[in-house]
């Protein structure tokens, strides 16, 4: 009888693992299967920027991925954010401790000649936004400009202190012919129940490797650009404050749509109001559509399961339609440096 009940158990035993192995197969399929499923976006059909004739003060405007942007107008660069090292989505889920890329980093610097560069101004702290700023700080003289948490980044990597700027919010920056307004805005709440994701401060020296969970959110910014030739907002995150850019006239803005689907079409139209109707631009750059996840260069929307930037892309024309009629959208292309302003004749 003591035989049987254990043959028995074995059995079951064989029975439960064959049946645990299947799950477990079946579920990863489905992930990946889910984590492949991404809309195209050439079924976003917007015409590209208006061509202007090149001129050597020209401002020009490069997008490197998520809401890195690198401008110039030939004598002096600002970046925005600083993020080349793109830790995988197993990275991410599992918390593993990354570093930046120093390889990629070095690519990068070089083949965009990342020579001027005056400052490195993240919208925010995490590691989509700001995880490279200390690595890019340490092989430039730029000053690194944002919130204490991104200060703490800066200091993690090394940089000196003298490069590193804890910017009062509302106050103006001059580097060459460009004046930065660092103003402070909610990050959108995209997180499970309507939170701020990695919400919270980073509240000493952050050393890698780390996890990008330990990339805290710190303080998000709008930020200002203002050039002789004309003025871009670069708002990375979906949250706004109403009324709060009023007193900005813009020719363009940057618009961080990451996630915002899960939002709600009201609230993107709320959204839209608050940043490109309230300042009169022209000219419209959505970003933050594209998977941090994948390598450096590797442009593809976040899979269908945590959004669909087409559905916000036919959104974003629909409230255009309704708010902005002369306003023009305009799907930005990894790594083609484009010339912002000035714009003159009719395509302006």
């Amino acid at each position: 009888m003591g035989d049987l009940s254990l043959a028995s158990i074995k059995r079951w035993a064989r029975r439960a693992a064959i049946v645990t192995t299947s799950v477990a197969v079946v579920g990863t399929v489905a992930v990946v299967l889910l984590w492949r499923d991404r809309v195209s976006l050439d079924e976003v059909t917007w015409p590209p920027y208006p061509f202007i004739e090149p001129r050597i003060d020209a401002v020009t405007m490069t997008w490197l991925g998520t809401t890195t942007i690198l401008f110039d107008d030939g004598e002096t660069q600002i970046l925005i954010d600083g993020f080349f090292s793109r830790p995988s989505i197993f990275d991410v889920v599992l918390r593993r401790p990354v570093s930046s890329d120093a390889a990629t980093i070095n690519f990068v610097m070089d083949e965009y000649r990342m020579r001027r560069l005056a400052a490195i101004i993240p919208a925010h702290s995490h590691w989509d936004h700001a995880m490279d700023v200390g690595a890019l700080a340490n092989r430039s003289s730029a000053s690194i400009l944002g919130s204490e948490s991104t200060a703490n980044i800066a200091r993690g990597a090394g940089v000196p202190e003298d490069q590193i700027l804890v910017v009062e919010p509302g106050s103006s920056y001059t580097f060459g012919n460009f004046v930065v307004t660092m103003m402070v805005s909610p990050h959108g709440p995209v997180g499970w129940g309507g939170n701020v994701p990695m919400a919270g401060t980073i509240d000493e020296p952050l050393e890698q490797p780390a996890p990008v969970q330990a990339y805290r959110e710190g303080r998000s910014y709008s930020i200002v650009i203002v050039h002789p030739h004309g003025t871009t907002v670069v708002h990375a995150s979906g949250g706004f404050t109403q009324h709060a850019l009023d007193d900005v006239a813009a020719d363009v803005v940057i618009l961080g749509v990451g996630l915002i689907e899960g939002l709600g079409r009201e609230y993107t139209e709320k959204y839209w109001q608050s940043v490109v109707t309230s300042t009169g631009a022209r000219h419209v750059f959505p970003v933050h559509f594209d998977d941090p996840t994948l390598p450096f260069g590797d442009v593809a929307p976040y899979p269908r399961a945590l959004g669909n930037f087409v559905t916000t892309a036919r959104w974003l024309e629909r409230i255009r339609d309704t708010w902005d009629t002369d306003t023009r959208l305009h799907l930005p292309e990894f790594g083609k440096t484009l010339i912002l302003y000035p714009l003159e004749g009719p395509e302006a």
